[in-house]
């Protein structure tokens, strides 16, 4: 891939404003977009300055886009610069851009490379009559007719060095040429013998089943037709949905001789009726039968009462889960026997070795301990509560201890993760 540098200087001109034409379809471009969203329109407006100087674009002319847009001229640099849409030095009437990625380079891309190459010279290099230069670019998304080229805005495809050089040779000639596919081929269908798809009844509606049967209604004009195909279809549903009550969820793992669901859909499509949740009329969902539940794990409802004790006692389950301390890691010297009801310091003490503190700051002047990564206002102050008031302390703390402030803080492992006692060394040692 060639580097995106912007043309010379000496090939530069020397101003670029968009023609009265081009400057109101750039007006109608950006008029787009809501207030403040301009610069979305950079792209269009990029390809028009590149269409109106001659098929590429100079510098001016990008810069005249970022100003028309209110954006820095950096930011449109960087957009022209990337897509290879944009020409960036002068170009040959023909500009030949070659897809050079996986699937065109499997299908023979090196070799129209080398043609290229042997005809028009490097890449960028206008040949001598002007007529064509060219720049392997990436994918170009014909990947189906590979090797390909783009000449212009038409894309030519299925190639060989022998079809490329005729083609350019028309094209120096101004003779007509096929865009497209170079070998017959049609769009993006089968290379050689089409084998798929070539079945009639994939096509004449026969594989559609009951929407068969409403087509050849409405063509008979047969306006009793489509109720009819209705009433089939339903009935078809209903009979469907006692068997399969939820199609989306199939009944894995449950038992196999008896019914997923006792389902109201079930019911009425056995003649039976609905039954309601409390029995009495009331809507609701059936519960499952004794022996469904036994089998499916599902819990048995025998009154309201018990229901009522089971929710609260779930609740209270919860609650516990969500408020217990986190288990220590081995490392840190946690006790398995450590019970949730124990206060901090009974399980800072299970853990490790309470630091020795001091009861005041020294000259009533404490160090900044949220200048450490880790410690936030909220610790700084119950750090300060356990005497710890300066960064020499934290810089001293052995193992134990350090386990037991995690304990306490509720931080296992955090202070060695985050080198409470390294970054306190160094800000100490600043303070000198």
């Amino acid at each position: 891939m060639a580097n995106r540098r912007l043309a010379p200087a000496a090939e530069q001109p020397e101003s670029f404003a968009f023609s009265p034409e081009n400057a109101d379809w750039a007006r109608g471009q950006i008029e787009k977009y809501p207030e403040g969203r301009q610069a979305s329109a950079v792209i269009p407006l990029l390809w028009k300055a590149q269409e109106q100087n001659g098929g590429w674009l100079p510098q001016k002319a990008i810069e005249a886009v970022a100003d028309q847009l209110g954006m820095p001229h950096i930011r449109v640099l960087e957009v022209a610069t990337f897509y290879t849409m944009f020409a960036l030095e002068p170009v040959g009437r023909f500009w030949i851009q070659l897809c050079g990625t996986v699937p065109c380079d499997s299908c023979g891309a090196r070799e129209l490379k080398q043609t290229l190459h042997d005809r028009l010279g490097p890449q960028g290099h206008v040949s001598a009559d002007g007529n064509f230069s060219w720049l392997e670019v990436e994918c170009l998304g014909a990947c189906c007719n590979a090797p390909m080229v783009q000449i212009n805005q038409d894309y030519y495809e299925d190639l060989t060095p022998q079809s490329l050089n005729t083609l350019m040779d028309d094209l120096a000639a101004g003779r007509p040429v096929k865009i497209g596919s170079q070998t017959g081929r049609t769009s993006s269908e089968p290379k050689d013998s089409i084998n798929t798809l070539t079945d009639p009844t994939l096509f004449d509606g026969s594989r559609v089943g009951a929407w068969r049967k409403r087509f050849e209604q409405t063509q008979g004009g047969d306006d009793k037709g489509d109720a009819a195909v209705k009433k089939d279809e339903a009935a078809s549903t209903e009979a469907r949905a006692k068997d399969d009550p939820k199609p989306a969820q199939p009944d894995a793992g449950r038992a196999t001789e008896s019914p997923a669901v006792d389902a109201p859909a079930q019911r009425a499509a056995g003649g039976e009726t609905p039954v309601k949740a409390d029995g009495k009329g009331t809507p609701g969902v059936s519960p499952a039968s004794p022996q469904v539940a036994d089998q499916v794990g599902a819990p048995k409802i025998s009154d309201g009462a018990a229901k009522t004790a089971a929710d609260k006692e779930a609740v209270e389950d919860d609650v516990t889960l969500r408020t217990e301390p986190p288990q220590q890691p081995v490392a840190s010297g946690a006790d398995d026997a450590v019970h949730e009801e124990q206060s901090p310091e009974e399980r800072a003490n299970a853990a490790g070795t309470r630091p020795t503190g001091i009861e005041a700051a020294r000259d009533n002047r404490p160090d900044d301990l949220t200048k450490i990564k880790g410690i936030g206002p909220v610790n700084n102050r119950r750090l300060n509560d356990l005497g710890v008031w300066h960064f020499d302390q934290i810089a001293a703390w052995s193992a134990p201890e350090i386990a037991w402030v995690g304990a306490y803080l509720a931080f296992p492992g955090r202070i060695d993760r985050e080198d409470w006692v390294g970054q306190a060394a160094v800000l100490a040692g600043k303070k000198g």
